[in-house]
């Protein structure tokens, strides 16, 4: 039988739901921040590492390799020696701007001392 990768995770899904669904891709905290951070023009793996959050560096190596399974993120080598890759948003990745943008404006709106600092580009 020929799935692709995607279907495969999708079939595992426990729920039909698509807010279940999009919740186990993208549900987590530092998933988030780093397709966040892809909007806001980062691409390497130390610039996503470097971001005031603090993302542990074997849940950033975990959440990279998701994003580029689910066609959010696309990896491409950049050095050989070691090789070294950078990520860039797909067209899947680019759609998600609405959902950050409209997360970002609930936390703006509804906790006290927060700030929209990071400048992001929403046509990333």
């Amino acid at each position: 039988m020929n799935h692709s990768i995607e279907t495969i995770h999708i079939d595992s899904m426990r729920s039909p739901c698509p807010i279940a669904n999009a919740l186990e891709i993208v549900g987590d905290k530092w998933t988030l921040l780093i397709i966040r951070d892809a909007f806001a023009g980062k691409k390497t793996y130390s610039e996503f590492q470097a971001s005031p959050e603090g993302i542990p560096t074997n849940i950033l190596a975990d959440r990279l390799k998701r994003l580029v399974v689910f066609d959010i993120l696309k990896k491409t080598p950049y050095q050989q020696h070691p090789i070294r890759f950078s990520y860039h948003l797909t067209e899947k990745g680019r759609s998600l701007a609405p959902l950050l943008k409209e997360t970002m404006n609930w936390g703006l709106a509804h906790i006290s001392q927060t700030d929209a600092k990071i400048k992001i580009d929403w046509q990333a």
